[in-house]
């Protein structure tokens, strides 16, 4: 791929044709670790992070007080999480960084939590999911001049000074580029990434909050994986290299729209606008027929990707997809994604064929051992683990499954319920860092699926795209 500094790209931005997914923009070296001031300090994001664990002891002492002045305990613990939940989420959507980042994975992993636990949160959790308090027009305009020069609006006929969306690392704002076409412009917050490093450091030491608010809930690995994947995140090259390979693969696809990128730079990338229904909208406001629609092509997309464009799309959250007016999926951020040129591993498609049939679980523990799950020195039942994994599964038995909060809820539970037994088995698995990312896909998908209660043929889509895989 050829590469040009973005002052250069930008300037000639109508001369991009409208199909163009193979130039690639680059940026001066110089640019890329230019330092910038945080929008706010690190020291006021940690004192607001550590507030939380205080403002949860004030209301504890609080509802003590009620509870001698005569209401009862459940009601009290009613409004001490509620009042909790806004506090904290609050708080996670304000900072965005990794504080945000833990919020809205929060709030894609709620379907799977007891509804007595996150019936108070949900409300908050959802607000999470497609938008975020903006950042001031003042840090905007720095950035633009920054990574355009100081006439960098002459670059468009129009732009809008207020975000059309905010996320946990950027926001995006609408411009008519200078041939005409409508455009997305997705800027990054500035000092994102001493943000995150800040974040993560402080919520670890929040681990106890977490699990008042979600009994069951690890909250320390999911914290070592979001800095890591949200990292990676911050490098809008390597995102706009990514968009532009699916945006290639899928061009004038019936089913599926990529907007195609027109110029990136390490802080910035300008691409083309799309119209559509956020998913996170469709989970509370669709119908039954469009959610189900929805589901079929968030759970297409997601597996074609390996074999159509080689890429695997990491971020499952229900935010980064729309469905157009006229009925695609299209697809918003590759900040996430994973390398996978060959397509899916085949020993998924084998292991999963196998377990379906339940006629060898010993072939199956082969198989995972032979993956790099189950290290040799730890032993383990067949049958548990067919056991173990059979919900997992449970999706690709039939022609059609339909994915709900009920069904979920009672398999998540199941597995953390160490009277199960199971439990103890899911401590002894292992995970092959070549898999780290499918997995968080096909875990998230789920979630996703199970908010929107769709009925999908999840069969018939792996059969098409998941090699090896024979039903």
């Amino acid at each position: 791929m050829g590469n040009t500094v973005i002052h250069r790209e930008v300037n000639d931005l109508a001369d991009v044709p409208k199909n163009n997914s193979s130039k690639s923009g680059e940026v001066n070296p110089n640019q890329r670790d230019k330092p910038k001031v945080l929008p706010e300090s690190t020291f006021r994001r940690t004192q607001r992070l550590a507030s939380l664990p205080v403002g949860f002891a004030g209301r504890k002492a609080l509802g003590l007080g009620k509870r001698i002045g005569g209401q009862s305990a459940e009601m009290v613990s009613d409004q001490i999480k509620a009042r909790t939940a806004e506090q904290l989420f609050s708080t996670l959507g304000e900072l965005k960084g990794g504080a945000m980042k833990l919020g809205q994975t929060l709030s894609v992993m709620e379907v799977a939590l007891p509804e007595e636990t996150m019936a108070p949160y949900r409300e908050q959790l959802t607000k999470l999911q497609a938008a975020a308090p903006p950042m001031a027009s003042e840090a905007v305009f720095q950035i633009m001049e920054e990574e355009l020069g100081s006439d960098w609006r002459d670059r468009f006929q129009e732009f809008s000074d207020e975000p059309a969306a905010a996320a946990s690392i950027g926001q995006v704002h609408r411009g008519i580029s200078s041939d005409g076409r409508d455009v997305a412009i997705k800027i990054q917050y500035p000092g994102a990434l001493q943000a995150i490093k800040s974040d993560f450091k402080q919520m670890a030491r929040l681990a106890k909050l977490f699990s008042i608010l979600a009994p069951g809930l690890d909250i320390k690995p999911l914290l070592r994986e979001l800095e890591d994947r949200l990292t990676e995140e911050l490098d809008y090259i390597r995102e706009s290299q990514a968009q532009r390979t699916f945006a290639a693969a899928y061009e004038g696809d019936p089913e599926f729209v990529i907007p195609h990128v027109l110029a990136a730079g390490p802080h910035v990338i300008v691409s083309e606008w799309i119209e559509g229904t956020q998913l996170s909208q469709l989970i509370t406001e669709g119908s039954k027929e469009e959610r189900d629609h929805a589901g079929d092509l968030y759970f297409r997309f997601l597996l074609s990707g390996p074999a159509r464009a080689g890429l695997l799309h990491a971020d499952p959250h229900p935010g980064n997809y729309m469905i157009t007016p006229d009925g695609k999926l299209a697809v918003l951020d590759f900040g996430a994604h994973a390398s996978l040129p060959d397509g899916f591993p085949p020993a998924i498609g084998r292991l999963i064929s196998v377990a379906l049939e339940g006629k060898d679980s010993d072939e199956v523990v082969r198989g995972l051992r032979q993956e790099g799950f189950l290290k040799p020195q730890v032993k383990v039942n067949s049958l548990d683990v067919m056991d173990y994994f059979s919900p997992l599964i449970e999706p690709l038995r039939n022609e059609e499954f339909h994915f709900s909060r009920e069904w979920i809820r009672a398999q998540f539970q199941r597995i953390r319920d160490p009277r199960e037994g199971d439990l103890s088995l899911s401590v002894k698995f292992n995970m092959p860092p070549q898999y780290l990312l499918i997995h968080r896909v096909w875990m998230g998908s789920i979630a996703v699926l199970s908010q929107l209660d769709a009925t999908i043929p999840a069969r018939e889509s792996a059969l098409e795209w998941v090699p090896a895989f024979t039903g």
